[in-house]
C-alpha cells in the first residue's frame, strides 16, 4: 500500500514540476506558478503539498511522503499562450475533465509542440508597436517618420529572433537586434527617408523592451516572491542596458 501511495506521489509531483517548468518558461509570475503546482496536487488527493519557485528552478515536495523533486529551468522568455494553456489544463483537471494521466500526457505535448503564431504576424505585431509607441512616446504625429520606425523595429526585432535561437545568451540578440535597428535608422534619416531619428528609434526599440518582464518583477515583489521578482527585475535590467548599449555604440563611434 505505501510503494503505491509512493507512486501516486511520485507521479504528481512529475505532473507538477512539468506544469510549473512550462510556465516559468513562458514568463509567469511565480505566484501563479505556485497556485496552479498547489491545485493540481491537491485535486490529485495530496492536500499537502509544498513548492519553491525561481526563475532557474522548480522544488516539489508533498509531506508524509519520502518525495521531494527539483526541475531546472533552462531558458525562458514570453509566451503567454503556453501559460493561458497550461491553466487551462489545470482547470479540467480540477473538474475531472481529465484524469492525472492524461494531464501529463497533454502537458507533455504541450513542451514538445507549442503552437505559435506565423512569422509574418509577429513581424506585422512588430511594425505596428514600433509605429503606434513611437507616436505614443513623442507626442508626434509625424506620419513621414511612421514607416522607417515600424520597418527597423520590424527588422531588429528579427534579429533578435533568430540570433536568440542560436545562443543561449540573451543579451547578445537584445544587444544585436538594437544595433541594427539603430544603423538602419540612421541611414534611413541620412537619406532622406526620415525626419527625426530620436523619435524613430524610441519606436523601433520598443519590440525589444522587456515590459512584460518588468511589470511582472514589480508582481512578483508584491506579492512576496522577493527573490524571483529580484532575479527577474535584475535579468530585465540587463536586457535594457543590452539594448541601450547597442544603441549608444552607434551614437559614440558612427
Amino acid at each position: 500500500m505505501s510503494e503505491d501511495k509512493n507512486a501516486d506521489a511520485n507521479e504528481v509531483v512529475d505532473t507538477c514540476l512539468l506544469a510549473g517548468r512550462l510556465m516559468i518558461e513562458g514568463g509567469s509570475e511565480m505566484y501563479r506558478v505556485e497556485d496552479t503546482v498547489r491545485r493540481i496536487a491537491y485535486n490529485s488527493g495530496q492536500k499537502n503539498s509544498a513548492s519553491f519557485t525561481t526563475l532557474t528552478g522548480v522544488m516539489i515536495s508533498i509531506k508524509g511522503q519520502p518525495v521531494t523533486q527539483f526541475g531546472a529551468v533552462n531558458h525562458r522568455g514570453i509566451d503567454m499562450e503556453k501559460v493561458d494553456r497550461v491553466n487551462t489544463l489545470s482547470r479540467r483537471y480540477g473538474n475531472k475533465e481529465l484524469t492525472l494521466n492524461q494531464l501529463k500526457n497533454e502537458l507533455e505535448k504541450l513542451d514538445k509542440n507549442l503552437p505559435t503564431y506565423p512569422m509574418w504576424m509577429q513581424l506585422l505585431g512588430a511594425f505596428l508597436v514600433s509605429a503606434t509607441m513611437m507616436i505614443i512616446f513623442t507626442q508626434k504625429y509625424d506620419w513621414f517618420d511612421i514607416p522607417l520606425a515600424g520597418i527597423t523595429g520590424t527588422i531588429g526585432y528579427l534579429v533578435a529572433f533568430y540570433v536568440t535561437r542560436t545562443t543561449s545568451i540573451r543579451f547578445i540578440s537584445d544587444f544585436l537586434g538594437s544595433f541594427i535597428l539603430g544603423a538602419l535608422a540612421m541611414l534611413g534619416v541620412h537619406f532622406g527617408l526620415g525626419h527625426n531619428l530620436n523619435s524613430i528609434l524610441i519606436g523601433a526599440v520598443m519590440p525589444l523592451v522587456p515590459g512584460v518582464a518588468i511589470t511582472n518583477a514589480l508582481r512578483d515583489m508584491l506579492a512576496g516572491h522577493l527573490l524571483s521578482g529580484l532575479e527577474r527585475a535584475l535579468e530585465a535590467g540587463m536586457s535594457a542596458c543590452a539594448i541601450s548599449v547597442g544603441i549608444a555604440v552607434l551614437f559614440r563611434y558612427f
